[in-house]
């Protein structure tokens, strides 16, 4: 197997976290999406962002991606002031940030094969798959797939089989930054078991930051070192994961764990 560990990142300090969100407010017109969220991530770690349909958990990702702008607060991100920043300073730090999408299907173009998709992720002006071959092949042995797979098309692959190339796309450039935006929901059990196994060994051996984002409360007790639960656009809880699933204070957090059977409220084991 090609080796594509790369070196882990710094460890978190208070002074230079992945994610500082402060007093952000985003509207769509005349309604408020986002209001007075703060948010800050330490390098290294992983926050679920939880929430019903509508919270405001997606426009987040897109806040820290770039994509959505505030109309209120700042947003720094690996260092970058994503308010202020100048384009070049933008286009850096949104390559450090890689988006894993809910719906790989929709998102790798049916019209290339595995590896053309990869190799436009690694250089998205000259694609050249003979170049990264090695690279190519050693991330979709490290997904779970092989190598001879890498000239074949989406259709051609399973549902797990796609999230996996997604995961792949998302970290072969070797991003400081992964948001996860509900990429087990599609999935059945079993196949999530693999997916979220899966991220967190990779994420154990590249030392990475991640946002998970995600409505299934025990994947995100699963996978997270803290905990953000949103509630029509607003934080009303977080803190440390043991804490908030053992000891929720807000009423819609609670409600949010009881309605989901698969949340081991007072066991955090299995």
């Amino acid at each position: 197997m090609t080796d594509t560990t790369t070196t882990r990142r710094p460890a978190a300090t208070d002074v230079d976290p992945m994610i500082d969100v402060r007093a952000l407010d985003v509207a769509f017109g005349s309604t408020t999406v986002l209001h007075g969220v703060d948010l800050r991530l330490e390098r290294g770690r992983t926050v679920g962002i939880v929430g019903e349909s509508g919270s405001g958990k997606s426009t987040l990702a897109k806040v820290l991606v770039g994509t959505v702008k505030p109309a209120a607060g700042s947003v720094t991100v690996d260092g970058v002031d994503l308010g202020s920043a100048h384009r070049s300073a933008l286009h850096a730090a949104r390559r450090r940030i890689q988006m894993i999408p809910q719906d790989p299907y929709s998102s790798l173009s049916p019209r290339r094969t595995v590896a053309q998709t990869l190799a436009e992720a690694i250089d998205p002006i000259r694609p050249r798959v003979a170049t990264h071959e090695d690279l190519i092949s050693g991330w979709l042995e490290r997904v779970g797939l092989s190598p001879d797979m890498m000239h074949r098309y989406p259709h051609e692959f399973s549902g797990g089989q796609r999230q996996r190339i997604a995961i792949a796309r998302g970290l072969v450039i070797d991003p400081h930054l992964v948001i996860a935006d509900e990429i087990t929901s599609a999935l059945d059990v079993s196949v999530q078991a693999q997916i979220l196994e899966l991220l967190a060994g990779i994420k154990e051996s590249l030392g990475l930051t991640m946002v998970f984002i995600s409505h299934n409360l025990a994947v995100v007790q699963r996978v997270s070192d803290e905990v953000v639960v949103l509630y029509q656009g607003e934080v009303v809880e977080s803190g440390p994961v043991e804490q908030i699933y053992a000891d929720p204070q807000h009423w819609y957090t609670r409600r949010l764990l009881d309605a989901d059977p698969g949340s081991a409220r007072f066991s955090l084991t299995g």
